[in-house]
């Protein structure tokens, strides 16, 4: 394999006041010299990339049609949020209520179903402060999904850096009895953040001791680096406060933009070649075909309605059947 690379944790601008990778241009007219993410993708040489937006899937349909318009393979997924305990639970003195970060990737179209059933019921019934699922829901829908242990925010690298090796594996463990060996990856990111060198390490230790492949990701909030400013901006808007406030919340660097291949190979090829290489092979297993047949519910019509069109006949039927209360 050469050395090939595919964006798997990447936030659009449906992840609102966040993310800013527009999806695509072309639906505007004065698009000429913009930069949007599927030109992004096609001009690196990608034949693939994923969306993972923070807790929603407002931007798949979008991502899916215009990466399908220009042959590549869009990969349907969310950036989600685990409870510690259930996703019912809401009490802001437990420890990280909000959620920990776990990526979930669609294989093919049973798991794209299931990742809209989870991202549906974290909304409806899990909503506190984000929306949230928990590992019973998610092991009731892991068919067809593909997961990784997502950033620093992840319950895999908080273990690690909050209670240690030992109970980064228990958690690890609990994630391969949900999803299944195969189908989980412990993911690998470096923003020139200390932490991420502690976590990268015990990380890497975890996969050779339990054999648990890996993934490089670059953790995508913008297409260039020079876009790193705007997207502090937009930070600050989405937390209210101002760009002069030097307690705002704010990426730590610039690094986090979608960098070609030859930059992450810069990164890992040397140290874990196949953490880039896994990338590749996940989006050739992920085949998702977003269609448009329409579903609504059949109702068959009675047969003393079918043989006439008088709507007279029909209303006096109707506010027959009615309680009197509504035929008045």
């Amino acid at each position: 394999m050469g050395k090939e690379f595919v964006h798997l944790h990447l936030h659009t601008d449906y992840s609102l006041l966040d993310g800013a990778c527009p999806i695509s241009w072309a639906k505007l007219k004065d698009a000429d010299g913009k930069v949007d993410l599927v030109g992004t993708v096609k001009a690196n040489g990608m034949k693939a990339c994923a969306i993972t937006d923070h807790g929603v899937m407002g931007g798949c349909l979008e991502f899916h049609n215009a990466m399908k318009k220009e042959g590549l393979n869009p990969i349907i997924g969310c950036e989600t949020y685990v409870a510690p305990n259930s996703r019912v639970q809401q009490d802001i003195s437990v420890p990280h209520i909000k959620g920990h970060h776990l990526i979930l990737l669609a294989r093919d179209n049973e798991g794209y179903h299931n990742l809209c059933s989870i991202v549906s019921d974290a909304h409806n019934k899990g909503f506190y402060y984000k929306p949230r699922t928990d590992k019973e829901f998610l092991a009731a829908h892991s068919k067809g999904l593909i997961a990784s242990s997502a950033c620093l925010a992840s319950e895999i690298d908080r273990a690690i850096l909050e209670k240690g090796k030992d109970e980064a594996r228990r958690v690890l463990g609990e994630y391969l009895d949900i999803f299944g060996r195969g189908n989980f990856y412990l993911e690998l990111m470096y923003h020139h953040l200390e932490d991420q060198k502690k976590v990268n390490q015990i990380l890497l230790e975890l996969a050779r001791e339990c054999n648990v492949p890996v993934i490089a990701t670059n953790d995508v909030h913008y297409l260039k680096r020079e876009h790193a400013k705007s997207q502090e901006v937009m930070l600050c808007i989405q937390t209210r406060t101002t760009m002069d406030d030097p307690r705002r919340f704010r990426m730590e660097n610039d690094e986090f933009y979608f960098k070609s291949a030859e930059e992450m190979w810069e990164i890992w090829g040397n140290e874990v070649p196949e953490a880039l290489e896994n990338t590749v092979k996940i989006a050739e297993e992920c085949n998702v075909n977003i269609d448009y047949e329409n579903h609504y519910p059949e109702y068959q019509v009675p047969e003393k309605f079918i043989a006439r069109l008088d709507l007279d006949s029909l209303r006096k039927e109707a506010e027959q059947e009615a309680p009197a209360e509504v035929a008045k």
